[in-house]
């Protein structure tokens, strides 16, 4: 019982800094370090002093879980990225009309970038900028319940086997996550994972990925 409180502990601060789990995942992480660091802080939730060995090995069976399988590996060191800027998002209220109008509008316009999210009670409609004035002049006195612009899309274009192999998508989301940046909007479509965030935090992003992508490859090597 006190073995699995001491590694409850040791997982939830590990997920509490995130530049621990990258130095985790990425294998430059000195465990002893770590564990030196985070003692103090698990003696003080437990109430009793613990043993640094027990912390170490804790932090070990933490670190696999952030280790992705050689299958996930192998996914994510073939996709490809792309951005798409310039974009906007509005939220208004799902109704049957509202439904009718972002269907005709998608089919009205092939080429260009148009996602519709569709919820329980909303519908989101990710666009580019240049069309926000002729959404809104569709949706004329629709509720409009959020709307933002000067964003971007980070379009993620993986292998077939994305869609069978568990876990990739995350690794993708926390990449970005661990870095502090808000993802505003995912969709999830087959092979292709889109994330939507402000266009600042485009590039940043991208690089991020692109150093993902590339460093699994080399761990495959």
């Amino acid at each position: 019982m006190a073995e699995t409180s001491l590694a409850r502990i040791v997982q939830y601060l590990i997920e509490e800094e995130p530049w621990i789990q990258d130095a985790l995942l990425r294998g430059y992480a000195n465990i002893s370090a770590v564990a030196r660091l985070l003692k103090p802080k698990i003696e003080e939730i437990l109430g009793r002093e613990v043993n640094l060995s027990g912390v170490i090995t804790s932090i070990k069976r933490v670190r696999a879980k952030y280790k992705p399988s050689r299958e996930q590996l192998r996914i994510i060191s073939r996709s490809t990225i792309i951005i798409r800027t310039n974009l906007a998002k509005i939220s208004i209220e799902k109704t049957k009309r509202n439904l009718e109008i972002a269907r005709s509008l998608s089919a009205e316009t092939p080429e260009a970038f148009f996602q519709v999210l569709e919820g329980a009670t909303t519908l989101t409609l990710i666009m580019d900028q240049r069309m926000l004035g002729t959404v809104k002049s569709k949706i004329e006195g629709a509720e409009v319940i959020d709307e933002k612009s000067d964003l971007a899309a980070i379009i993620i274009q993986s292998p077939r086997k994305i869609v069978d192999t568990p876990g990739c998508i995350a690794i993708f989301y926390n990449a970005i996550a661990r870095r502090e940046i808000n993802i505003e909007e995912t969709i999830s479509c087959c092979t292709e994972t889109i994330i939507v965030l402000k266009m600042i935090d485009s590039v940043k992003a991208y690089g991020i990925l692109a150093d993902l992508m590339a460093g699994t490859g080399k761990d495959l090597a």
